[in-house]
């Protein structure tokens, strides 16, 4: 790239990535997201086929989150191939393929939406008084995968040869005969509790 290209490529990048404003300004003096944009900013300046980022967003807050994977989706659809490592599920979620690791090794790979199809488990969240101990009781049954309290519920995954998880519920624990029991939608962190050895807890 010659001098002139660079320099036309640089103020390019710079408005591409809204940070023309900031083109005196010391990186030091940057937020979290500015750094990430101009970082990517600086990867993307040759228009590479491929780009890989290793937890690109991970001290940057949920609006420059949402921001800077638009800027990925721009960049897939001018034709660049971006590998993403992250923790987030909610960010896995918007890959087109995903592949979950566990100790070097792939568990599970394909796009989001059919692992979420494919992962052999039934979701019913639960709204319970106790659900800490009602927790510890169900991890004692095999037909449970896992149990995980969010706040007011309890998210449980009932292996599908479980006809209906909900009776089954209700029958195992008489405690539960007037609770809230509801089927929920699959989440990636279904997926991922129930590829890897992390489910039972």
């Amino acid at each position: 790239m010659n001098r002139s290209t660079l320099q036309q490529r640089t103020q390019a990048q710079l408005k591409t990535y809204g940070l023309d404003e900031r083109r005196k300004q010391r990186v030091s003096g940057m937020s979290g997201g500015q750094k990430q944009r101009l970082a990517l900013a600086a990867a993307t300046m040759h228009n590479p086929e491929l780009l890989f980022l290793d937890e690109p967003t991970s001290a940057v807050d949920p609006e420059n989150r949402r921001e800077f994977w638009e800027q990925l989706f721009d960049l897939s659809a001018q034709g660049t191939t971006i590998l993403v490592t992250t923790h987030y599920m909610d960010e896995a979620e918007r890959c087109h393929r995903l592949a979950i690791m566990e100790a070097g090794e792939i568990r599970a790979d394909d796009e989001p939406e059919k692992l979420m199809q494919q992962m052999g488990v039934n979701v019913v969240e639960i709204k319970a008084p106790a659900l800490r101990s009602l927790k510890e009781k169900l991890l004692n049954f095999s037909q449970v995968r896992s149990a995980a309290q969010l706040g007011i519920r309890l998210r449980v995954l009932v292996h599908r040869d479980v006809i209906d998880p909900i009776l089954w519920l209700r029958h195992t624990f008489p405690q539960l005969a007037a609770a809230e029991l509801t089927l929920a939608r699959p989440s990636l962190e279904d997926v991922f509790v129930t590829v890897t050895g992390k489910g039972r807890q």
